[in-house]
Formats: structure tokens, sequence, C-alpha cells
């Protein structure tokens, strides 16, 4: 255990190296720009792991919170009411208020598991958006809110570069990495594993799962609000339709795909699906397109592509490409000890019929 820490730090001194002269290597802004928009969704699929990974918390809604980062920041930094408040303290900010919002959606949906506390997030994903898009007094409606403030550092603005937002998210997606790690193994995140595996028996040996559930909503909402002001800071605009549902089903798509509460397997997959939505399906619909078919456009089928991964992972990898050995060995022991499996069941049925 002692030799493999030297060679755990080399390897991660050695893929941080590389990803600071990223953009010295790689002139094309376009994949700097990729780059920093994929790392906006890591931050988002890390702070869904605390509700989903960790504590066991279908959420479906996901976005909502991604939208009152983004809105939290055009509407104290823009023109809109002549407020300016800088980048670096919207981040704190913008994260303060979309806990609040997760504890919000968290207070009155404790009692609801499964299906049911899906059903419910998923209508708060619904209703933030809508919400934004009505209230066109304050947030312009369909046309959103644009020319927002430029971050700056020592003085300096960002400008339209991809550069400064790619090192902005990877110093956040870092400080991410460090906070989840932390949570895992805190007595918190232990807290939370225990209500994932059976709530029943965690209330039994004196966990309190009100105040478990309830952070883990605020503590995941808040990476979203962070999330949230950066990939709003760099698109200079926000509007209703950045966050719909495929949206919510993107990120889970990327925790089921990775692996469900591993820290490691989350980022993979992350970057794994921003890849597939940004570049492969585009250009294998340029394929296509030159090829003489010209009405496949496989963009249109993100949604296929989501459900798939869904469907397949579930019946083929459940524990995700780059699984936790303490979660892989959790699903072996349910698919494999026929009491343990009659125990879910019960659980599940208990839970449906209250």
């Amino acid at each position: 255990m002692k030799g493999r820490k030297p060679v755990r730090a080399l390897r991660l001194g050695l893929l941080a190296a590389v990803l600071l002269v990223v953009p010295f290597a790689d002139h094309n802004n376009a994949h700097v720009d990729f780059l920093a928009n994929a790392g906006a969704f890591v931050l988002l699929a890390l702070g869904l792991n605390i509700v989903v990974g960790f504590a066991g918390l279908l959420d479906l809604g996901y976005a909502a919170f991604f939208a009152i980062g983004s809105y939290s920041y055009a509407i104290f930094a823009s023109q809109q009411f002549g407020l300016h408040v800088p980048f670096w303290i919207m981040l704190f900010v913008a994260a303060a208020i979309a806990a609040l919002f997760g504890i919000l959606l968290g207070a009155p949906t404790l009692r609801l598991r499964g299906d049911y506390l899906a059903i419910v997030t998923l209508g708060f994903g619904e209703i933030v958006p809508q919400t934004f898009l009505n209230l066109a007094q304050y947030t312009n409606g369909p046309n959103g809110i644009g020319s927002l403030d430029q971050p700056s550092l020592f003085g300096r603005p960002f400008g339209f570069s991809a550069t400064p937002y790619y090192y902005v998210v990877l110093g956040l997606i870092a400080l991410g990495i460090v906070a989840a790690r932390n949570l895992q193994h805190s007595r918190l995140g232990r807290a939370w594993m225990a209500i994932r595996e059976d709530e029943l028996a965690a209330r039994h040996m004196g966990i309190n799962a009100t105040t478990a559930k309830l952070s883990a909503f605020a503590l995941g909402a808040a990476f979203s609000g962070v999330a949230g002001v950066a990939y709003a800071a760099k698109l200079d605009l926000v509007s209703p339709d950045q966050f719909g549902f495929n949206v919510s089903v993107l990120i889970l798509s990327m925790l089921v795909l990775g692996g469900m509460g591993n820290v490691a397997g989350v980022i993979v997959g992350s970057l794994v699906l921003s890849f597939v939505n940004s570049f492969l399906l585009p250009q294998a619909s340029n394929i296509a397109h030159t090829a003489g078919f010209t009405y496949l456009d496989f963009t249109n089928y993100r949604f296929m592509l989501y459900g798939v991964i869904l469907v397949g992972m579930m019946l083929l990898r459940p524990a995700g490409l780059l699984p936790s050995a303490k979660r892989r060995a959790e699903l072996e022991a349910a698919l494999t000890d026929p009491a343990l499996a009659a125990h879910e069941q019960t659980e599940y049925e208990g839970a449906h019929a209250r």
C-alpha cells in the first residue's frame, strides 16, 4: 500500500502537467473551447454523483440547479439590473443560492424514494426553466440574458479566448475532486452510503437520515451552481433552452457510464460523453451528408444514445467503466446472495407501500 502512494502521486503529477500545457501544445482554440465546456459538465457530474452515487437519491431534474447557478450570474453580473458582482464572488454566491434551492427541494421530498423521488425531481427540473422563461420582465424570456460581465484576473479581462476559462474550470475541477473525495471518506459520506444501501438499518444505527439527505441535495446543488457560473461567463449568454431535461439525462448518463460513486469513473464518463456529443455525432453527420445521406443527422439521436447507454450499462456492466471496488463488491454480492436479494426486494416493496 505504501509503495502505491508514490506511483499514484507521480501519475497525478504527470496528468496535471499535461493538462496545464494543453493550450500551449494545441493551438486550436476549438479544442481548448471543447475542454472548457466539457470541464463544466465534469463539475456537474461530480455534484450529481454526491446525490445519486453517494446517497443513492435518484435526481432527474439536476439541470434545474445548473440553470439557477447560470441565471444567478446573469442577473448579478450584467446590465440587466445594473449589478456587477465580480465573477470570483459569484462562484460562492451562486453555490449558496443553488444549495438553498437544493434544501428547498429536498425538504418536502425526504419521505419519497425510488421512482416517486425521481418524478418529483423531474417536475422540479421542468418548473425552473419554465419559470425563467415566463419571468420575461426579469430574464428576457426566450431571448435570455446576454452581455454578461467578463471575468478578470489582476485587472485583465478574460476576453473571448477559451484558454483562461479552461484554466479556471480546471482549477474548479481540482477543488471539486478534493471536496468530493473528502466528503466520500468523511463521517457524512459514510452516512450517505449507509442510507443508499439500507436506510432503515442506517436509522437504527443512529444516522440522522433527514439531515444527511438534505446535505446531499445541498452540496450536490452547490457544485451545479459553481458550474453554472463558469458556463454562463464563458458563453456570455444564458437562455432557458440550455437547461432542458436532456441535460439532466446527459449528466446522469455520464455517471452510469463512468461508474456511480467513483470520482475517477465519473470524470471519465463525463469526458467520453462530452466528446461523443461535441465531436463524434457531428462528424458522423458530416460523413453521412458527404456520402449522400443528407437526411441523416446523428445529433438528433442523442436521446436514443443516452437510452442505449443507460440500458446497456445496467445490463452488461452495472458498476460502470471504472467502478469503485467497494461498489462492485456490493453489486456482485447482491446478484449472488439470494438472502440479500430477497431483503432488497422487501425494502423496495416496503418503500412503495409507504
